[in-house]
């Protein structure tokens, strides 16, 4: 099996190695600091499972790796609709893209049966731009539930959590899956390969479409958030809002709000990627968590006034990162 991983950050850099430890033939795509580390001592992962060292391949030029079977997107997914030159000389005939995104991703309504089947998500594929990027028929879904940090160039801190859900779109069970699956778990992560990953995407985005934002919005941790009675129960109203959309497009997460509530309050004095975006400077991930839900809501008639007041002052604050760069 050859893996190119597109997008060598944390999450990208640490699936990457366990790939590489597995005996799969990895190719990591970075730039900066971070590649000229790699490249000069390989991926330093230091995790609480155990630390290790992983040499693959590393490049910033996707045509020094050629056609791959897998590619692994590390990408922010606001970054997804410019990938296309990048992902272009990686691919052959039946090369799979896992995607690992945040959010509701852009191969949300394909091949789903149903009403809105088909249905393009401006606000996460504007102009269908993503989707000729990333073709539909190529996509995997995938939902990460590890958290991962660059300690320094080159060395990734684990911190907590091994599990990438991965699935197809259709809900088919596939050779591709099972191939990518296999090889990660034999690299220590947990890969279950899902029917539904549908159901996986929201359970995530319950916590995401809340805490991500009012995190950059408050500069607070995620322990800060729930600790403070009234953010405390404005996660809840966005949560019950969320999982509203979720059963007007056909989908039940499975999971009460305090328990997932909870969940996210044992993550502690943790910094959502959001909040580390804005104190980097970097643009903000929110249109596939927060403008994407809105959207979803419009389309199906939802009620979501938490979400759209959230959604409009993060926005705002999301275009006044950009003017001041």
């Amino acid at each position: 099996m050859k893996v190119a991983v597109l997008g060598a950050g944390a999450i990208g850099a640490y699936v990457g190695a366990a790939l590489h430890r597995a005996g799969v033939e990895v190719h990591l795509i970075a730039r900066g600091e971070h590649l000229d580390a790699i490249r000069r001592s390989g991926v330093r992962v230091l995790s609480p499972r155990g630390d290790f060292v992983a040499r693959p391949h590393a490049t910033d030029d996707p045509h020094q790796v050629g056609p791959v079977d897998h590619v692994f997107l590390g990408l922010k997914a606001n970054s997804y609709a410019a990938a296309g030159p990048m992902i272009k000389p990686l691919l052959h005939e039946a090369t799979s893209i896992i995607a690992a995104q945040n959010g509701i991703p852009w191969w949300y309504f394909h091949g789903l049966k149903g009403p809105y089947e088909g249905y393009r998500i401006q606000s996460v594929d504007p102009g269908g731009a993503v989707s000729a990027a990333l073709p539909l028929e190529r996509a995997i879904g995938c939902v990460v539930y590890a958290a991962t940090e660059i300690e320094e160039p080159g060395v990734i801190r684990h911190l907590e959590g091994t599990r990438f859900s991965i699935g197809e779109p259709d809900g088919t069970l596939t050779r591709r899956c099972a191939a990518f699956s296999d090889a990660a778990v034999a690299g220590g992560l947990k890969c279950p390969v899902e029917r539904d990953l549908r159901r996986d995407v929201w359970i995530k985005l319950m916590g995401n479409i809340a805490f991500n934002p009012i995190s950059a919005l408050a500069r607070a941790t995620m322990a800060g958030i729930c600790r403070h009675d009234g953010t405390r129960e404005l996660v809840r109203a966005m949560m019950r809002e969320t999982v509203e959309v979720a059963a007007n497009v056909g989908c039940d997460p499975g999971i009460s709000i305090e328990r997932r509530l909870r969940g996210a309050e044992k993550a502690g004095e943790h910094k959502t990627s959001t909040l580390q975006d804005l104190e980097k400077g970097k643009p903000l991930e929110l249109d596939v968590l927060l403008a994407a839900v809105v959207e979803l809501a419009d389309l199906t008639g939802a009620q979501v006034p938490t979400l759209r007041a959230i959604h409009a002052v993060s926005d705002l604050l999301a275009e006044n990162l950009v003017r001041a760069v």
